[in-house]
């Protein structure tokens, strides 16, 4: 697949390195975890991060078919609240959709030793999906006006502004609580699209959703989640397994 040029919007290169190069916890769970467990876990490892009693964790894994609303929903953009449970987050953004497919990378972070700039991690987020899918050959790109990560489709017909078409790839949401991040970044690997029809996802209407196997990539999640992993430390630094699971 070849790379089209680079747009002036294009994520620029942006790394958050730890101020003592301590490595990450890396945890991947394989079975599909719960909303809710998640959250309990990331609420409790974020205090302990933020009081000094536990390590930065990175946290990949999957969710049951969902949708969230990050603190800037909007009602109207919840299609079909029938269709999946809906849970109400702390995180940015608005309605987005998690299910099995998706590869949910969870960020918790002590940006104190990181800098303590908000703006400066979520640039490294974006810089970590797009260094991810450079990898596959696909340029991600992002929007001033819109969140996420997107791709271009030119060979479908361009919208109706005469703007190429495009769709997206990746959501980005997180909070920060005493300077420690939490929520993340989602991937969409081989996620059941038609799911994203329940919600006008991040509150974007006229654009699409794609993934990796939409776009012709053929991969499983163990190899896209080794590829996560050279990228998040190309961006944050080292990373180590973590030596028990989380509870």
């Amino acid at each position: 697949m070849d790379i089209p040029a680079p747009s002036r919007l294009q994520v620029e290169t942006a790394t958050l390195p730890r101020d003592d190069n301590a490595a990450v916890e890396w945890i991947v769970l394989d079975e599909l975890v719960p909303y809710e467990t998640a959250l309990a876990f990331m609420e409790t490892r974020a205090a302990a991060i933020a009081a000094g009693e536990a390590n930065e964790v990175v946290v990949l894994l999957e969710h049951p078919p969902i949708y969230t609303a990050g603190t800037s929903a909007r009602a109207s953009d919840l299609l079909d609240a029938a269709r999946f449970p809906v849970f109400q987050t702390g995180r940015g953004g608005e309605y987005t959709y998690h299910g099995p497919g998706q590869r949910v990378a969870y960020v918790l972070l002590d940006l104190r030793r990181r800098g303590s700039d908000v703006r400066r991690f979520v640039a490294a987020l974006e810089h970590w999906i797009v260094d991810t899918l450079a990898h596959y050959q696909i340029r991600g790109e992002r929007r001033e006006d819109r969140v996420g990560v997107w791709v271009r489709r030119p060979e479908r017909a361009p919208l109706a502004d005469g703007s190429p078409a495009e769709d997206k790839i990746a959501a980005i949401g997180i909070r920060v609580r005493r300077w420690v991040s939490f929520h993340g970044i989602s991937l969409n690997v081989d996620p059941d699209l038609s799911h994203f029809g329940g919600i006008v996802p991040c509150g974007i209407q006229g654009y699409g959703v794609t993934s990796l196997i939409d776009l012709g990539v053929p991969v499983s999640m163990p190899e896209v989640d080794m590829v996560l992993r050279g990228s998040f430390e190309k961006v944050f630094g080292p990373s180590q397994a973590a030596s028990g699971r989380p509870t």
